[in-house]
């Protein structure tokens, strides 16, 4: 079925690459962008009387690992996948999220991110993509120290089922905060297994450090070969980011100190920073400020994280604050997360694109709704069904 939207402000793509908000009226047809301001109103559909309110591209989440909370809200309970990834797809696109890629953790822990929890998640994306309506993508967070996967991660690769890798090197940290016991509780329940068990296989792990390494070197090799774009995670130091460049690593994901953004930016790496940092004002762990390195031109992709909402809400406080423009803010959740997946075909408003588009209402930071939203081509979300009316179909020719 087509849909016109009519009436509203959209943020175009330009002839030079650029992207303008302007008032224009949009055709879809069959999932794509079929004409803009020169909307005949033939042959029946719906039209979207989208007065007053803005058309933004859709949002294309990087790295979002919130669906683990639909799998398990409670440390002891596990919920079965397809109820799970139901109940995550409303979430995105009621949020305007039409591409995510789901941030799936492989570690030597094991329980939620074990080899069980693993094939779960890849399966289930595979078995309800004919009934979701976000696009659902894989984001292998690998472990660098999970050296009894780095097989299954090979394969995962090779047979296409990863749609972006980020090297992460969480052993450390873990190990120190184990030596707290509430901590150390928390991870043995994510891990599903008792405290005793759970730095067993921190000391294997560590033990195996030695192969770190060739481990990351062979990861990398494999996603160069299969074109998986790569980030390295937490980055702390030059040493660590220019290790990773060497590798052909092109993406930094959420730098922890000015050394390693510093780094990053001079060897024109595209950096990832979190929305909710963005939304509460500052990093929760101590980590950079998003806003500021927005404001210094020093981020260029803003992901979920571990919160689906942050997404729709972030661009436009950095606007608000005079961080920079909304249109550069919208790129931090649109065009430049999907150019850097490689979707040429998403994250801006021009004829031939995928249809994904979100309609907002926003009054003020805090204040900003999703009115509607559209993936694929198809009216997903409509929080006020009043706007809509069915085109009439042009007559038979007698």
């Amino acid at each position: 079925m087509r849909l016109s939207l009519r009436g509203g402000t959209g943020l175009f793509a330009q002839a030079d690459a650029s992207a303008e908000f302007q008032q224009a009226d949009i055709e879809l047809a069959g999932g794509r962008i079929a004409c803009i301001d020169a909307v005949d109103g033939g042959d029946g559909g719906l039209i979207f009387d989208a007065s007053n309110l803005l058309i933004l591209p859709g949002i294309v989440d990087l790295h979002g690992d919130a669906f683990e909370r639909q799998i398990q809200p409670r440390p002891e309970t596990t919920f079965p996948y397809d109820i799970a990834l139901a109940d995550t797809d409303r979430q995105l696109v009621a949020n305007g999220i039409t591409t995510a890629c789901h941030g799936l953790t492989y570690s030597w822990e094991g329980g939620l991110r074990g080899r069980s929890a693993a094939l779960a998640l890849l399966e289930q994306v595979v078995a309800q993509r004919a009934q979701s309506h976000c696009d659902h993508r894989i984001h292998l967070r690998f472990e660098n120290h999970h050296l009894d996967g780095l097989a299954d991660a090979l394969a995962w690769i090779a047979a296409g089922k990863i749609d972006f890798l980020a090297f992460n090197e969480h052993l450390p940290s873990i190990a120190a905060k184990s030596a707290l016991p509430e901590k150390l509780a928390g991870y043995a329940e994510r891990a599903r297994c008792d405290g005793a068990t759970f730095r067993e296989r921190l000391a294997a792990a560590k033990r195996r450090t030695a192969e770190v390494p060739q481990l990351i070197a062979t990861l990398a090799a494999a996603c160069r070969k299969q074109g998986v774009p790569m980030a390295s995670h937490d980055d702390e130091s030059q040493a660590d980011r220019a290790g990773y460049q060497a590798l052909g690593v092109g993406i930094s994901e959420f730098p922890r100190t000015r050394e390693a953004l510093d780094c990053a930016m001079a060897l024109g790496n595209r950096i990832v920073m979190g929305a909710p940092n963005v939304v509460l004002g500052g990093s929760h762990c101590g980590s950079l400020s998003a806003a500021q390195t927005v404001r210094a031109g020093q981020c260029h992709i803003l992901a979920s994280d571990y919160y689906y909402p942050a997404l729709l809400q972030a661009p436009f406080k950095l606007a608000y604050q005079g961080d920079c423009t909304l249109t550069e803010a919208w790129n931090l959740v649109s065009a430049n997360p999907a150019a850097a997946l490689g979707l040429t075909d998403r994250g801006h408003l021009s004829v031939g694109a995928r249809a994904d588009l979100l309609v907002v209402e926003a009054a003020a930071p805090g204040q900003v709704r999703v009115v509607a939203t559209i993936a694929n081509g198809k009216l997903v979300v409509c929080t006020q069904p009043e706007r809509l009316t069915l085109r009439a179909a042009m007559p038979l020719a007698a």
